[in-house]
């Protein structure tokens, strides 16, 4: 069944007791087994989206349906427990993990030998590639990405991100995917949902219908038909959302 999501309203209180309104009478429905990347200026929700879908923020009005029981989230910031080392983070996510799931997961990620590092002997790309693992130990019925590329290297951005192709797609795991990479939303996503500023509002949706593995080609053909919908500080400018 189709991911269902109803957010009537949704605020933020400032320091001044003033609000800012993130969410008014938004709605999204995201089929089965469907990747969708969600991509739109810093601030418009993102972030904010992917938490309520999860079930992380509950203080907003409305309703999210038909949420897997197997929720996978990787988030803009690592955050692995620093006294746990990199396996422990991962068992203590998925407790059932085996030991040659562990290792294969470990591989995969290209994080061999790294098991028993804590995450403070990790560089930002290992520990990321971590964060990453972890959120598919739990062999994930939905998955939610936030921004899950940042700051790495260019190649390793690229064989991470052919890896969640592969992983995702063969699994026919629901996924969203919020970020500011047009290319990125272009070579993983079924579908792109391109919001405007907060409050949030789809300003279009773009369904992709070739195969991945053919996408590279008609990358040009592709950033032309995502055009009309880009608005300011939109995808590929490579800036990090902040917390919403």
């Amino acid at each position: 069944m189709a991911l269902e999501i109803e957010i009537a309203r949704k605020a933020f209180r400032l320091a001044d007791r003033g609000e800012r309104i993130v969410f008014d009478r938004f709605s999204l429905s995201v089929a089965e087994g469907s990747i969708v990347a969600l991509l739109g200026p810093s601030g418009c929700g993102k972030s904010s989206l992917l938490r309520i879908i999860a079930g992380l923020d509950t203080d907003f009005s409305g309703v999210v349906t038909n949420r897997p029981a197997r929720v996978g989230m990787a988030f803009q910031e690592p955050r692995l427990l620093p006294w746990r080392s990199v396996a422990d983070n991962l068992r203590l996510a998925a407790p059932g993990l085996t030991d040659e799931a562990l290792a294969a997961l470990l591989a995969a990620f290209e994080l061999e030998g790294r098991g028993g590092d804590y995450p403070g002997q990790l560089s930002l790309g290992l520990a990321r590639r971590a964060a990453l693992a972890r959120a598919f130990a739990v062999e994930p019925e939905l998955m939610l990405l936030d921004e899950p590329f940042a700051s790495l290297d260019r190649a390793l951005h690229l064989r991470l991100r052919a890896l969640l192709a592969q992983r995702i797609g063969a699994k026919k795991i629901t996924a969203l995917i919020a970020t500011h990479d047009l290319d990125d939303a272009l070579l993983l996503a079924d579908e792109i949902i391109f919001l405007e500023p907060a409050p949030a509002r789809i300003r279009g949706r773009l369904p992709i219908p070739a195969p991945r593995g053919s996408r590279d080609e008609n990358l040009t053909k592709l950033r032309a038909s995502a055009a009309i919908y880009q608005v300011n500080d939109a995808p590929g400018n490579g800036n990090s959302e902040g917390a919403t």
